[in-house]
């Protein structure tokens, strides 16, 4: 009975093994560079352009309002030894304000300007998605992996040169977005 047992278990483990290495055979690991794909496309350029000068124009008027300030301190500086100590403390508040102003300017102004790109960019990044499904179904990819993060660190850090040209799907997806380089 012991033996009886153990040979099945033996066979499980078996019918296991085969059935693990069956399935490690067949997921198919791609990886892609969106960047490279984004940088590559016509419409990049236009975007550049367009989040540039909503850039610039935030920048004009977060340099407006720390202008104001600056007089408003000159101001200030000038009267500080004619003034009562009464309108002196309401001088004060008054810079405090006008420097938490523009405090809460540059970060609402960041704020825009990161909205600003993901408004332009989230089509974009949908057509290379939606061209990254289209390769990996065609090539049979189980996975398709990124190789860099949004801050530029690399994600995969060696690939053999075999398994590069096989599965670096940045260049076909380029191809399914009409991208050229």
């Amino acid at each position: 009975m012991k033996k009886l047992s153990l040979l099945i278990l033996s066979v499980f483990i078996a019918i296991s093994a085969v059935d693990t290495a069956k399935a490690q055979q067949e997921t198919k690991i791609g990886y892609v560079n969106p960047q490279a794909v984004l940088a590559k496309m016509p419409e990049m350029r236009a975007i550049q352009q367009r989040l540039q000068n909503f850039s610039e124009k935030k920048q004009e008027e977060l340099t407006q309002k720390q202008q104001e300030y600056q007089a408003a301190l000159q101001e200030f500086e000038q009267k500080i030894g004619v003034i009562s100590e009464e309108a002196s403390q309401r001088e004060q508040e008054k810079l405090i304000k006008l420097q938490e102003d523009y405090q809460i300017a540059q970060q609402d102004i960041q704020r825009q300007i990161q909205q600003r790109q993901q408004e332009l960019l989230g089509p974009m990044f949908n057509q290379i998605s939606t061209a990254i499904n289209a390769v990996a179904e065609q090539m049979g990819l189980t996975y398709v992996l990124n190789t860099i993060t949004s801050s530029g660190d690399q994600i995969i850090l060696y690939v053999s040169p075999e398994f590069q040209s096989q599965y670096n799907i940045t260049d076909a997806v380029m191809q399914e977005l009409g991208v050229f380089e």
